[in-house]
């Protein structure tokens, strides 16, 4: 039926959850700075599924994602392409920042960010 969100997998659902109690210091810093409209009125939500996957910061009305990227993300180089190409695919921009990035040039972070959104 035209208008209906497709049905999300509620074991997504609960791992996206799970990820926003269990944040990372990179993903806190960036969320506080992100969260509240605080970011030129922008609104974000964090840890958002979106088809089969789990995005980090997600402003929909900028159709853009946020991720910031640890060491976790090292050996995931495959599958980390192959999720941006479906979201880019989705008509979302998809900015990865690296965690040292966010820990120690937020501003500079926070601003390629608004001129991505102002795109």
């Amino acid at each position: 039926m035209a208008g209906q969100r497709p049905k999300i997998d509620p074991e997504l659902t609960r791992r996206g959850r799970e990820l926003r109690r269990e944040m990372t210091m990179p993903e806190r810093r960036l969320w506080y700075a992100l969260r509240d409209h605080r970011l030129e009125g922008l609104k974000f939500r964090r840890q958002v599924v979106i088809g089969r996957y789990i995005v980090d910061f997600h402003s929909r009305a900028a159709n853009l994602v946020i991720e910031p990227d640890g060491d976790s993300h090292a050996d995931r180089g495959a599958f980390d392409e192959q999720r941006q190409t479906w979201l880019e695919s989705q008509g979302l921009r998809v900015l990865r920042f690296s965690n040292d990035d966010v820990l120690k040039n937020l501003e500079d972070v926070l601003e390629t960010i608004l001129r991505a959104a102002r795109k």
